[in-house]
């Protein structure tokens, strides 16, 4: 059954920890005295700076407040690529022409900056590198970036394009 006496004494030293009796304002604490001035005050050092704020230690978990959007390193991002060919990746290029020396055979690609490049087989792109080329097409061998893929690179292959856009 319900103890009255229990609740009644509870209540009271609730009260008298809160300084609230029987709905009266709890009386106002005085405040603690200021620390005496110390010399470093009155000589116009500045005072201690006050201790550094809360910081976040994830000890090896994924932090709560980055976004997932944004993170991971996209080997992609225009921000960390390097100029020229190396900044371009495989899906990016478009051949353009191919020429033959006497070396053996030359492409000409464009990247998306409508910029060409003049490559032969063995340079190295952004995710590949050229594999062989043609009298006409280019072979990439690509990087996968898929962890869990078996391949680790695939070959693509691009053909040269006509002037007219492939139509005959």
């Amino acid at each position: 059954m319900f103890n009255l006496r229990a609740f009644v004494c509870a209540a009271g030293l609730a009260a008298a920890a809160t300084g609230t009796v029987h709905g009266q304002q709890p009386a106002e604490k005085p405040q603690p005295a200021a620390p005496p001035a110390t010399a470093a005050a009155t000589s116009g050092t500045p005072a201690p700076a006050p201790a550094a704020p809360y910081t976040y230690d994830p000890a090896g978990r994924r932090d709560p407040f980055v976004s997932l959007l944004a993170r991971g390193s996209d080997p992609r991002g225009a921000s960390n690529r390097p100029a020229g060919l190396p900044g371009l990746a495989v899906s990016e290029v478009a051949v353009k022409g191919i020429v033959r020396d006497r070396g053996g055979f030359l492409a000409m690609i464009q990247g998306p900056s409508t910029k060409t490049f003049i490559v032969r087989a063995g340079e190295k792109l952004m995710d590949g590198t050229v594999k062989a080329i043609t009298a006409d097409s280019v072979v990439f061998s690509q990087d996968v970036n898929d962890p869990l893929s078996m391949v680790k690179q695939k070959e693509v292959r691009k053909t040269v394009r006509s002037a007219d856009g492939g139509r005959e």
